[in-house]
């Protein structure tokens, strides 16, 4: 539940330094944080949900795709990286089995993996401000700029999915349903933070100092403290993605070396929504009805639903990740 912080007679507001929130990003994420009430109990219906989490991505990505490429805007950022520019592309507009489209759905797929690992580290957090920065024209050797809005609006889609799936599973207790989806509604919304931060123009007037804390000195475009952290000399969107993805493993711990015991909710996590939250039966899991092409079985067998296996049929219950 909410802190009650009884802001009574003689109260104190607590101190936030406002430069701090723009120069320091470990001072932002402990302000945004503290105000959210992000806690050790979050962190814990985190590490207890990742396998629950990790189930949903492939069937998550395809939902995302389908949707970015339903539109122009988006669709020809793909092209011409950068949501700005309305020309039309030369090229047809891609579709989900081009090679590029996949290999967005492979950097997509590893940063919904790193959503579930260890929070308590400060490189997690890292990780999140470096996808805003690289969104935003920055940080690659084949610049990418993301207009804010559609960076925003596809969090709130990720975050949709996430938690009608999580809120029909027909195994979870909804004690560890409420906690899940409220961990994860706080790391997105940090997330929805750092994408903001890199575009909105708050606090430009420590641009200078802003872009001393990040990079240091001495370090050239593609590097980080002398380790290089995007890119190849090639300047190729696929190596680009793969050196990203690559330095991305190596920051945070596996979420296995982490999980607490979980003896506590043994008799809360033995109990079933089962009956409450019975789910369709469903033969795949993509076709949220918006624009999107039937897919192949061999396509649809792929993106099955995780949990198709657990809901019960004849019901009428229906989820964007089980819909028909």
């Amino acid at each position: 539940m909410p802190h009650d912080y009884g802001l009574g007679p003689g109260f104190e507001p607590m101190h936030v330094d406002r430069k701090s929130l723009y120069v320091n990003l470990e001072e932002r994420i402990k302000y945004l944080q503290h105000f959210i009430e992000w806690s050790s109990a979050d962190v814990e219906a985190l590490q207890h949900g990742t396998k629950y989490l990790k189930q949903l991505i492939p069937a998550v990505v395809n939902m995302v795709y389908k949707k970015l490429l339903v539109y122009d805007i988006t669709s020809r950022a793909f092209h011409t990286r950068t949501t700005a520019d309305e020309r039309e592309p030369d090229e047809d507009y891609l579709t989900e089995e081009t090679p590029q489209i996949k290999r967005r759905k492979m950097f997509l797929r590893w940063y919904l993996t790193r959503l579930c690992q260890d929070p308590t580290s400060m490189d997690f957090w890292r990780y999140l401000n470096k996808i805003g920065q690289m969104h935003c024209g920055q940080e690659r050797l084949a610049p990418l700029n993301v207009e804010y809005i559609h960076l925003g609006v596809c969090l709130g889609y990720i975050q949709d999915i996430f938690f009608e799936a999580l809120m029909f599973h027909p195994q979870l207790s909804m004690r560890r349903k409420v906690a899940l989806v409220r961990a994860i509604n706080k790391i997105i919304w940090i997330q929805n933070d750092l994408f903001a931060k890199w575009h909105v123009r708050d606090g430009e007037e420590f641009a200078d100092e802003i872009s001393m804390y990040s990079f240091g000195s001495g370090n050239r475009e593609g590097f980080l403290a002398g380790k290089r952290i995007i890119g190849s000399s090639s300047g190729s969107s696929l190596d680009d993605d793969r050196s990203s993805i690559a330095d991305s493993a190596s920051v945070a711990p596996s979420m296995q070396s982490v999980a607490p015991s979980e003896q506590s909710f043994q008799t809360a996590s033995v109990q079933s929504d089962q009956t409450a939250h019975s789910t369709a039966s469903a033969s795949t899991t993509t076709g949220s009805g918006h624009g999107s092409a039937p897919q192949d079985p061999a396509a649809a067998k792929i993106s099955a639903c995780p949990f198709a296996d657990f809901a019960k049929k004849g019901s009428s219950t229906e989820t964007k990740i089980w819909a028909n």
